[in-house]
């Protein structure tokens, strides 16, 4: 049986279902070993009132966890952990200590890792486990999925950049779901374009239409961060008789009655939503960070939805389905509005979107 590690962020049980969580589903359900290893969590992330806080990870801590046959949870919770300092000279103050993060103790953990046969990295400070790893287990595979641009992360601390580079070049394959990230690695002949994947047989099933009332069409966003609520303050003013559903831990959300918050809630329960909406809201603030979101998760499965989406400037895309409008600009956003509701669905293609299956096949490299 092969064993594959999944080396990031994320914590497994987390309501917040990132691609690293469905790429260790797809591994599960092929018959690997699977090791959800969370890492970048420590006392400062409990000072930091962290989300991940929210669950029993102190008691979990450094404990390799069987939540099901074959998938494990195993948080690595260190003292510390290496972060962007805001106070001039701060970086270069704690950079002795941060350096050493790799060389924390890895408890129980650590007698399996010779065994494992893949190793999954996320763009976040455990790159810095990436030769320690490799002299542990040096005929595993290696891959880095890149999940983000770490010269924009507020969060990452100059050691880390620097491990990024020291390591980028010897990993086995860079997966890296959109252009604008690929663009960062284009010197290095393993970096490849492999766009995120998605739960096709979530998306295929039959649900009943969660959607209700007198409303002329049902507008969806599903999202957690950078969301562009002068956007929604303005499209819904436009459109009093369109209904925008938010759904995430969305704060300060205009009090109209066409403005419908649910809060936070699982994945699989987010489905219905998307997949009888008329349009999607890809409507993300103006950030560096952002760029990257071009190719993001849900504009994949809105797409594979066969949803118009709605989506501010920076993020244009070639995709013929997408609608871009100038933040601030209410008739521009008037006039991507329209166009996508009035859109033929039945042009866009969903023929290239790979399933977490596929994505998990070519990862592996079988």
């Amino acid at each position: 049986m092969k064993r594959v590690v999944l080396v990031t962020g994320h914590y497994l049980a987390s309501k917040r279902k990132a691609g690293f969580h469905w790429l260790a589903d797809a591994y599960w359900r092929a018959g690997w070993e699977v090791i959800f290893f969370t890492s970048a969590i420590s006392w400062l992330s409990w000072l930091q009132r962290n989300y991940r806080m929210a669950y029993p990870i102190l008691h979990e801590a450094k404990t390799l966890r069987w939540v099901q046959p074959r998938l494990g949870s195993y948080v690595w919770f260190t003292p510390w952990h290496p972060f962007k300092v805001p106070f001039p000279g701060g970086n270069q103050l704690l950079r002795p200590l941060f350096v050493r993060y790799g060389d924390l103790p890895l408890g129980e953990i650590d007698s399996l890792l010779p065994e494992v046969d893949l190793f999954i990295f996320e763009s976040q400070p455990s790159l810095m486990l990436f030769e320690r790893f490799r002299q542990r287990c040096p005929q595993a595979r290696y891959v880095y999925r890149v999940s983000d641009d770490l010269r924009l992360l507020r969060s990452s601390h100059p050691v880390v950049l620097e491990a990024e580079a020291r390591y980028a070049p010897r990993f086995d394959l860079i997966s890296v779901p959109s252009m604008t990230l690929l663009q960062r690695f284009t010197h290095l002949p393993q970096a490849v374009l492999q766009h995120h994947g998605i739960r096709k047989d979530l998306f295929d099933r039959t649900y009943t239409n969660p959607y209700t009332g007198p409303w002329e069409a049902h507008l969806i966003f599903v999202g957690v961060s950078h969301f562009d609520h002068d956007f929604l303050e303005k499209a819904s003013l436009l459109m009093p008789r369109w209904a925008f559903h938010i759904i995430g831990p969305i704060a300060s959300l205009p009090q109209r009655e066409n403005v419908i918050a649910y809060g936070e809630m699982p994945f699989e329960e987010t489905v219905p939503f998307v997949k009888y909406a008329d349009v999607g809201l890809a409507t993300r603030s103006g950030s560096p960070l952002t760029a990257s979101l071009t190719d993001s998760l849900k504009i994949i499965q809105y797409t594979y939805c066969r949803l118009p989406i709605v989506l501010p400037e920076h993020l244009a895309s070639a995709r013929p389905h997408t609608f871009p409008y100038r933040p601030g600009d209410t008739a521009s956003i008037q006039a991507a509005l329209l166009a996508a509701q009035r859109f033929d669905r039945s042009h866009i293609v969903t023929d290239d979107i790979y399933s977490w299956d596929e994505l998990a096949t070519k990862i592996a490299g079988d």
